[in-house]
């Protein structure tokens, strides 16, 4: 057989092949302070891997692979391939999340690639494991033809310092392949870890496997010389009933115990690194839902060994009691930069069970090993430099927002003129937009963050945001209000005031309200340009007449929602308050909110719309609790005094706003910012859609801010609105799913809870990658796998064609209801 000499050119052809995310999409100034901390932390310290950030190519483009270090077997099996393959020395351990294969194609002389192949790894070079996937299979798919590069992603990842590819294919077939390893240095350290096998629990019937099901190692009654699950990156959720993929058995992220199982109460656990170590700390992710026996351990000791004996004096550490929060996390164990190549732990129960997702080790630089004096200064030379260079970075930053500000104030008189020149030629009815600032960059600042992902930059270069989206439908509420910054009251306005011919082509029950009826109650929230106040509205039920009359009591003052309009308004402002005025006076559904009458012949403008008694859905469901099940367990919620509410009454809810957005979307709305923070719930829990939540200090959080001044709901955008720009009915489809799980939830947390603002912009370019990366939020402990599958992961399908539309969703929710 022909050898391939070829077959690890790691070099230009797939140097840049790793797939960077959309981790570079920070805002400027946060990236040089996380440099400077990364810089810092490289000197003193050594942390856990992340792998979601740990794909950089280990080729030789940075010297990390010599020549030496890639060896040829020439031990052959039956068939054409090898039987140990090509294996590479990386001269240290590393955490290997990716690989990416090429064949040969010589420019048509040859035609030779391997369209599967295997994978061996050690860490020492003498003990081999084969890598399989974590549903067992060892076969990966490789190339179908001699020049396109395949990558591939290892779930799990490898910790390894050799590695062999194995070839598999048929007698007829020459077999060239060229190989990339991705990852990054495993700086832990850690060789082994050696454990209890882990339990299997039965919670209601169900089946919960607490095994380490990737484990590397001897597999018997203890799991030894091995790494799995405690160090593969991935972090158990709150609940560890659901998996960060729905594919695998409940249970699946932790490993763990019952505590019936060790008559002293403790779990053991040794831990074996590459070389003698000083230890700062241990990390060690914990499960604590204590509702259901699960609590994160009582105390831990920890033994030291350098040599062949353990040292005497453990470290023990308690971490604090939490009867409170049921939320997985982090619990850091301070080692006292002890001294050891081993570490004995024993973890001691506090409850019946105990569940671990990852363990990870800190540590400073190698006791035995002396730094170069020289060497040192050289570094501690650079470090100073590249701090230099990076505050000279931070003043540029500074000195173009100062500009940008001086050019954004020059530029709005005539930005405001255009407005108003674009205003004056829309005449057909629902076609324009009521933004505040339609033109506005802070507004237009997702669309840039397409032009970080390499992926976008030549498939999406013709794409431009528009501020209504692509199909010019006019949007509910692209808040009116968009600044969450405080500012102070005002008794006077100097708009003037309106005349009511602006209202000839409204709805002519819209009337002028004695604005002397309106008692004050409470600031709901407040904006760069308006205020919400909650007021009570005397004599309104009068004032409406019997055909617009609501429920309320007659004899009683009427609580209503008044949006004002500052005196500091712009023109721009002034005009989209009065445009909303003419769009919510046609709005007549009852599920939407409506306009019930106007304050315009002085100032301040006002607007008066309804306000239901029980406030906004998502403080209404927060203070409930689901009805259960168990007749005792119903009387024992009772007697806490703790109002509940049934699953057929919170699927009547979601049925009530998908009626409201069907009606929206009939007239072409986009709502842009459904949630159950923008439903008002009423009597008999009838639910009406509003959009002023985010107004409300209350919900800042859900908000995520660029450049500090506009804000955007990301964790209930869909992916095209926040990459592209892009809201039609179908990113509202995609906020109803998330509306249902918040629901369904009972709002008991804010969706994607466990990631972080950059996370979940990370998580947009996944969908858009479409590689099976993407994180769905989970199903509720309530809903019915029809619902999560059928309706709420249709609602999240990268597809915007292939979600249902409201008309569909309303359908398919009252047929469950049937």
């Amino acid at each position: 057989m022909r050898r391939c000499n070829e077959i690890y050119t790691i070099g230009a052809s797939i140097k840049n092949l790793a797939p960077r995310g959309v981790r570079e999409m920070r805002l400027k100034i946060m990236e040089v302070k996380l440099i400077v901390f990364v810089l810092l932390q490289a000197v003193t310290v050594r942390s856990q891997v992340n792998p979601e950030m740990c794909r950089y190519p280990l080729g030789m483009t940075g010297g990390q692979i010599q020549d030496e270090d890639i060896s040829a077997s020439s031990h052959w099996s039956e068939s054409t391939a090898a039987r140990f393959g090509r294996h590479v020395d990386l001269r240290s351990l590393h955490f290997i999340t990716l690989v990416g294969t090429q064949g040969r194609h010589a420019d048509g002389m040859g035609n030779e690639f391997a369209q599967r192949y295997r994978i061996k790894y050690s860490r020492d070079g003498s003990s081999w494991v084969g890598w399989h996937d974590r549903k067992g299979r060892q076969i990966i798919e490789g190339n179908s033809n001699a020049y396109d590069v395949v990558l591939k992603d290892l779930e799990p990842p490898i910790i390894a310092r050799f590695v062999r590819f194995m070839p598999v294919t048929d007698h007829s077939m020459i077999v060239c392949m060229r190989v990339e390893l991705y990852g990054c240095e495993w700086l832990d350290g850690l060789m082994s870890y050696s454990i209890p096998d882990g339990h299997q629990m039965i919670y209601r019937g169900l089946d919960v496997f607490f095994n380490d099901s990737v484990y590397d190692g001897a597999s018997a009654e203890r799991l030894t010389k091995g790494l799995g699950q405690l160090t593969d990156g991935t972090w158990g959720l709150d609940d560890f009933l659901h998996s960060h993929s729905y594919n695998f058995w409940p249970g699946y992220d932790y490993v763990g115990w019952n505590n019936r199982s060790f008559p002293r109460g403790y779990v053991e656990m040794i831990f074996e690194f590459d070389h003698v170590r000083n230890f700062s700390s241990m990390k060690v992710h914990c499960n604590n839902m204590f509702s259901r026996g699960v609590r994160m351990f009582r105390q831990v000791t920890c033994y030291f060994r350098s040599g062949s004996e353990w040292e005497a004096d453990p470290v023990t550490f308690r971490p604090a009691v939490d009867r409170v929060s049921q939320s997985a996390r982090f619990i850091t164990v301070p080692l006292g930069d002890r001294t050891a190549s081993t570490i004995k732990c024993r973890f001691h129960f506090s409850d019946l069970w105990m569940l671990f997702s990852e363990v990870a080790f800190q540590s400073g630089d190698d006791p035995t090993h002396k730094v170069d004096d020289s060497n040192t200064r050289i570094l501690i030379g650079c470090l100073v430099a590249i701090i230099a260079i990076l505050l000279a970075i931070i003043v540029i930053i500074l000195w173009r927002q100062v500009w940008q500000k001086m050019l954004e104030k020059a530029s709005r008189r005539m930005l405001d003129d255009e407005l108003t020149a674009r205003l004056a030629i829309q005449t057909r009815a629902f076609s324009f937009h009521h933004s505040i600032f339609p033109l506005c960059a802070d507004y237009q600042e997702p669309s840039r963050l397409i032009r970080k992902l390499p992926e976008f930059s030549q498939s999406t270069e013709h794409l431009a945001f528009a501020a209504g989206g692509s199909d010019g439908a006019p949007h509910y509420a692209e808040a009116d209000i968009i600044s969450l910054q405080e500012s102070s009251d005002s008794s006077t306005y100097s708009i003037t005031a309106v005349n009511m011919n602006f209202f000839a082509g409204t709805d002519s029950s819209m009337r002028e309200f004695p604005r002397q009826k309106l008692t004050f109650k409470e600031k709901l929230g407040e904006g760069q340009f308006g205020e919400v106040h909650l007021c009570e509205a005397e004599g309104m039920q009068d004032f409406l007449g019997e055909d617009l009359s609501i429920e309320g009591n007659n004899e009683s003052p009427l609580l209503v929602a008044v949006k004002t309009l500052r005196e500091d308004a712009n023109k721009n402002a002034r005009n989209d308050f009065l445009k909303e005025i003419r769009i919510m006076s046609r709005l007549r559904d009852p599920n939407i909110v409506r306009l019930l009458a106007v304050c315009v012949d002085t100032d301040p403008l006002c607007m008066i719309t309804e306000y239901m008694e029980n406030g906004d859905l998502n403080q209404f469901l927060c203070n409930l609790r689901l009805k259960a099940a168990d007749e005792d367990e119903i009387k024992q919620e009772e007697t806490e005094g703790k109002s509940m509410v049934s699953y057929t009454t919170l699927i009547g809810m979601a049925v009530q706003i998908a009626s409201g957005m069907k009606y929206l979307s009939s007239l072409n709305f986009v709502h842009r910012d459904l949630a159950t923070r923008n439903c008002l719930v009423g009597k008999k829990y009838t639910i009406k859609i509003a959009d002023f939540g985010m107004s409300r200090n209350l919900y800042r959080g859900d908000y995520y801010r660029i450049q500090g001044r506009a804000v955007l709901p990301i964790r209930w955008m869909s992916w095209e609105s926040i990459l592209l720009g892009k809201f039609t009915m179908a990113s509202d489809v995609w906020a109803f799913g998330v509306t249902l799980w918040e629901i369904l939830t009972l709002c008991k947390e804010q969706p994607y809870s466990q990631l972080s603002d950059e996370q979940v912009i990370e998580n947009t370019g996944e969908f858009f990658r479409e590689q099976g990366k993407q994180v769905y939020l989970p199903k509720p402990p309530c809903c019915p796998d029809r619902i999560y599958k059928d309706l709420m992961l249709s609602c999240w399908r990268r597809n915007a064609k292939q979600r249902p539309s409201f008309q569909e969703i309303h359908s398919q929710l009252l047929e469950s209801l049937a």
